[in-house]
Parts: C-alpha cells; structure tokens; sequence
C-alpha cells in the first residue's frame, strides 16, 4: 500500500498556518519620535527582574532583566595571575559578548569595538568599588554575555548592575554595591532608563553610576548635545533612581542567601 507519509524525514504538522508579519509602518501603537511616551512616566524606569547565583560553575553570577534587555554575568576569582610579575594590587578584568540572536540584525560570534567600549565603560564603573587592594598578585575575571540587546545606553547601565550583583554573589570585598542608570533628552524632558528608539531620538544620552550607599559617583558617561544645566539635572535624576535600584539589588542579595 503506497502513502506519502516519509520514515526516513522529520515530518512536519498536517496543518500550518503562515506566520503573521506586521509592517512598522503600519503598526498605530508603535512609539514614534515626537510622540509622548507610552506605558510609563519620564521619570519611571522599567520593572527590573535580578536573579544572583544562576551560574553554578562560577565564583559568583547574576541574571538581570528589564524587558527586552537580558544579560547574564559570571565572576571569577580572584586567582592568580600567571606569567606576570608582583603587582601589589589586583586585576579586574570585563569582558563583553553579544549573542549572535541578540540584535535585530544577526551579529558574527566575534569582539568588536562595540563590545569592548561596553566593556570599558562596565570597567569604569566598577573598577573604584572593588578593594583590589587585598588580592595582591591576582585577577578577577567578569564575564557578560548580552542575550537581547534594547539599546547600548541600556546595555552599559544594566550590564553594571549585573557585573556588582555578581561581585558580591562571589564575595569580592568592595566599598560598596554599584548601579548605574541611563537618562536621554527628549526635548525638554528627561526620560530615564530609555529603550533603544528613545535613546536614538533623543538630543543627548548620559549614564550615570554610583555607590549609593557611600554617596559616591564611580562613572559618568555622555553622548549628544547637552548643557550644563541639563547634565547636572540629568545626573540628578539617574541619581535618584540608582538608589531604588540599590535597595533591588540588596533584596535580590538577601533573598539569595543561604547560610551555611
């Protein structure tokens, strides 16, 4: 008896529909340049999920997210340096790694300039807060891999959260716990944590990372036309949230804990 039906292939379903495909263009509810902005207020960051410990090979790691920007850290260390001399403090080394299926466009699996300025700016902020002073003669290593990628402002301000939360997951002595939080001008407002279309049409972009706790800016980074007035205020205002934020990545912290 003949039939169609192949053994020897991985058949597909007997029904299938075609997928649907919505044209930018035509799609009402997307945000637009000059438009105000939906689903939060300029002062509102977006809902932030933080998950220390996911990474059980790690000395310490963290998994953040706040909506379409996901990013995964991994610490390790301190250990030893090897084919280097004495060096009486510490190394702190970042390293930045998109996934190939994070972008809308498909990146190569290999570094850019794009990810080792992120990974300089990650360095940046964290490098004051980590006490290399006591890990004489060793490297600590933090690894981040950006799984979906909502604008670089975005990457670099939650990348730095992430890369602290890990540190401390590992029990890296530091001063203090680091946040960091992006800001664009948008005319005369100034939006807070901003997706990658606002952060595009946006006049300037500033991120901004500090120690809450000690009331200490580690990091300032800004891209565009921006006055002074306008920095300072904008600083202000990223400020203002990193200290929600510090009271998340505490939480997050405690939460996770487990004594021995």
């Amino acid at each position: 008896m003949s039939t169609n039906f192949d053994r020897r292939r991985i058949n597909g379903p007997e029904d299938s529909f075609s997928p649907v495909l919505v044209d930018d263009d035509e799609d009402e509810t997307k945000w637009r340049p000059g438009k105000p902005r939906q689903s939060r207020q300029p002062q509102d960051i977006r809902p932030i999920f933080l998950q220390p410990g996911l990474i059980s090979q790690a000395n310490g790691s963290a998994y953040i997210e706040t909506e379409r920007t996901k990013i995964a850290c991994a610490v390790y260390g301190p250990r030893q340096s090897k084919n280097v001399g004495y060096i009486e403090r510490g190394r702190l080394n970042v390293q930045v790694k998109f996934a190939p299926f994070s972008c809308h466009k498909r990146r190569a699996p290999i570094r850019d300039a794009e990810d080792r300025s992120i990974a300089v700016l990650i360095h940046q902020s964290l490098v004051s807060s980590v006490r290399l002073e006591l890990f004489p003669k060793s490297t600590i290593d933090v690894f981040l891999t950006i799984i979906e990628n909502d604008g670089i402002d975005s990457c670099v301000a939650t990348g730095t959260v992430a890369a602290s939360t890990a540190l401390a997951d590992a029990g890296i002595e530091m001063l203090g716990l680091v946040t960091s939080c992006a800001a664009t001008l948008m005319g005369e407002e100034i939006w807070l944590d901003p997706n990658h279309d606002e952060a595009t049409a946006g006049a300037s972009t500033l991120v901004l990372a500090c120690m809450p706790a000690l009331n200490v800016v580690t990091s300032v980074w800004q891209n565009g036309t921006i006055s002074p007035k306008q920095g300072l205020e904008c600083m202000k205002a990223c400020q203002e949230r990193c200290e929600t934020i510090h009271s998340i990545v505490a939480q997050s912290l405690v939460s996770n804990f487990t004594p021995e």
